[in-house]
């Protein structure tokens, strides 16, 4: 259509020049752009939370890159260049490079905090609400992901003291004795009615422990959540592919 208009009016355009265009055009309609770019990992909650904001946000086509969790790519020079810790997610918009997740998501809400879904809400009540549990989050990290469930990933199953991980799956389950609390109350969302970054910081990690074999059934408030948030249009896009390969090792959890 574009070429059309310019040949009606005389405007000599070439090929190249009409594709730029059209690439800035549906740039501009997505808030994408060719200087941002994603480094990231399949499964990784930091990077599905980078992936579940850009997507509420209506920001998509922008360039990634895919990575293994093996040494040869996260330890490659081009990752170490742009973050030393050789961790993802990596987001980098123009200049800015940023290698925390939740300083990702915080960018990006101020970035486009005009378009698509309100992820930290105007009342001050509410958003101080969503803040806490978006930063009460790391707790699962240090005492579910860290504690028990790489532990369960990086060792064989027979050099694991199973007498030494007790302390530490009664954490595990204490941790979410509190999330299924603050999942019991009669909002919709983990804070209040609508969908926000609080969200955005729990369900990844949700989604592992039912892949990872936790008995959801024994916690029904979170078995809700994860039903209802799971079906998300942005939940759905953002889905870890491999994870569609079927079930993980239920071994990792189960035993919590």
């Amino acid at each position: 259509m574009l070429g059309y208009v310019c040949r009606q009016i005389g405007l000599r355009v070439s090929s190249q020049q009409l594709k730029r265009v059209c690439s800035r055009k549906c740039s501009s309609v997505t808030g994408a752009s060719s200087d941002m770019h994603l480094h990231w990992a399949s499964g990784s909650a930091p990077c599905w939370k980078v992936m579940l904001v850009l997507e509420e946000k209506g920001v998509r086509d922008y360039p990634n890159k895919r990575l293994r969790f093996t040494l040869e790519d996260l330890k490659s020079d081009d990752v170490v260049k742009l973050n030393p810790r050789g961790q993802v997610p990596i987001f980098q918009d123009g200049s800015t490079v940023l290698k925390e997740s939740g300083a990702v998501c915080l960018y990006l809400e101020h970035k486009f905090q005009k378009q698509g879904t309100t992820l930290l809400p105007d009342d001050y009540s509410l958003r101080g609400a969503v803040l806490q549990r978006m930063f009460e989050t790391d707790n699962i990290g240090l005492i579910i992901m860290k504690k028990v469930a790489h532990v369960r990933f990086l060792f064989p199953k027979d050099k694991i003291d199973e007498d030494r991980m007790i302390p530490k799956y009664k954490a595990a389950r204490r941790e979410l004795l509190l999330w299924e609390g603050y999942l019991s109350g009669k909002s919709d969302f983990l804070v209040g009615n609508n969908f926000t970054m609080a969200d955005v910081f729990l369900f990844p990690y949700v989604a592992f422990f039912v892949r990872y074999g936790l008995d959801i059934e024994k916690y029904p408030a979170m078995q809700a959540y994860y039903n209802k948030v799971k079906d998300r249009p942005s939940v759905k896009t953002t889905w870890p592919p491999h994870w569609t390969n079927g079930q993980g090792d239920s071994s990792v959890l189960g035993s919590i």
